[in-house]
């Protein structure tokens, strides 16, 4: 057995035996080059195949802040004072346009790199764009959240669409035709719940909604990537952990080429070198960074809900303080952990919640099953061999959305966004 199937296997054969539907793409004719989930995933699409977007000089853009919450200034450490006002992005046509919001995936920044290419590629059609943290940043969760404990999803919404609302009033001079709505993973399962409160709140009555790779399952999505933390990696003893090994490799690689430039380029030269990551240790990067994120949002949600189960009640934490020790103390709460310890006992509390399987299904794409199959403005872009999907994901969205839903045969997660076919698609259907 290979080490991909292996890894297949542990992922409950999300890789191998996918049902291929009659509509999906030929993975002959779509043309994208890299097979290996993983590997899509990490360094996205080769630089010859990307779409040609604008450059940072000639996008009219600028940062702007929002003070939403400002308790939060008196709540939260010297440490955290930075981010006690909201930030986002926002480029502006010369006139009037459509305007674009983008919510980033879990954990994502603003000015996150998918972020920064769907801007380019929207700014490039002619849209208004506003760039928003996602509800599990750092950031968000400081200056926008009610709650700040992600993971509810209808709560994610409702802190997202006041956002939402806030930055359009902030910018009353500028001029709208339309709002459209896009999200990237866990900000593409959000941007539905957004979608479906607009449908009361009507603030903007978005004329089209477009999910990119979206969780299906929120569970099953999260409990994927945290499984590829275990994976085993060959190659490594007793005395030399993982994080050395990814430490030495990157060294050795940056020692050759003379410059340090980690961006999509860079990994996708990175794979082509002797250097190269096997299939083991890209999945144990990508179960890293997502780890690194959960642990961003523990150490936050308790910090600021004052819960004692990472930084204790009472001590004092000022901006002189060391958060390293808490945060190392987070790295050792997974999904679950958070679900149990941080998430669940808030749901209970504020909306009578019970079982794990009632969360679970409220805040999953199956909450909006009728909505999803009535509106006709949101569609789905997704991979079948996208890591976060679990056995009848690609089911439900089928029988869901019909021909609003377009798989592709290839790019892990997200790793084909940024590919020119993609690219054509996304912007073919805003313009429907």
């Amino acid at each position: 057995m290979s080490p991909l199937q292996r890894l297949a296997t542990l992922l409950g054969g999300l890789l191998i035996g996918t049902p291929l539907w009659a509509d999906q793409i030929d993975a002959e004719h779509y043309g994208y080059p890299l097979a290996n989930p993983f590997e899509a995933t990490i360094v996205t699409t080769p630089p010859e195949l990307r779409p040609a977007l604008p450059a940072d000089a000639d996008i009219d853009q600028a940062d702007y802040q929002l003070n939403l919450r400002p308790e939060r200034e008196f709540e939260v450490p010297g440490n955290f004072w930075p981010v006690t006002k909201l930030r986002y992005r926002l480029a502006r046509q010369d006139g009037r346009a459509p305007l674009m919001f983008i919510i980033a995936g879990t954990g994502g920044h603003y000015a996150g790199s998918t972020m920064e290419y769907l801007k380019k590629l929207y700014y490039g059609a002619g849209y208004h764009v506003v760039q928003l943290s996602s509800p599990s940043s750092y950031d968000f969760m400081t200056a926008a959240s009610r709650f700040a404990t992600p993971g509810y999803t209808p709560d994610d919404a409702d802190d997202l669409y006041r956002v939402m609302q806030a930055v359009r009033a902030q910018h009353p001079e500028l001029a709208i035709n339309a709002f459209n709505l896009t999200g990237f993973s866990l900000g593409a399962l959000q941007a539905a719940f957004v979608s479906h409160l607009d449908e009361t709140r009507r603030s903007f009555n978005f004329k089209r909604v477009l999910l990119l790779n979206p969780p299906v399952n929120l569970y099953t999505s999260i409990s994927n990537l945290d499984r590829l933390v275990q994976t085993r990696v060959k190659g490594i003893d007793n005395s030399t952990t993982f994080y050395e090994l990814m430490l030495g490799k990157l060294t050795r690689y940056f020692q050759a080429k003379g410059h340090i430039d980690l961006d999509e380029a860079v990994l996708y030269d990175f794979q082509q070198s002797k250097e190269q990551l096997s299939d083991e240790q890209m999945a144990m990067l990508i179960g890293t960074v997502f780890r690194f994120a959960s642990a961003d949002i523990v150490f936050t949600s308790d910090l600021i809900n004052r819960r004692g189960l990472i930084t204790p009640v009472g001590v004092p934490i000022d901006e002189g303080t060391s958060l390293t020790p808490f945060f190392k103390l987070a790295l050792q709460c997974d999904f679950d952990c958070y679900i149990t310890e941080h998430l669940i006992p808030m749901w209970r509390a504020r909306y009578d919640g019970s079982s794990l399987t009632e969360l679970v299904r409220q805040v999953s794409l199956y909450a909006l099953e009728d909505y999803l199959a009535q509106s006709d403005k949101i569609a789905v872009m997704h991979n079948a061999d996208d890591l976060i999907l679990g056995a009848g994901d690609l089911g439900f969205l089928r029988r869901t959305l019909g021909d609003r839903l377009t798989v592709y045969p290839r790019g892990g997660h997200g790793g084909n966004l940024n590919y020119r076919v993609n690219s054509d698609a996304i912007l073919e259907f805003f313009r429907g």
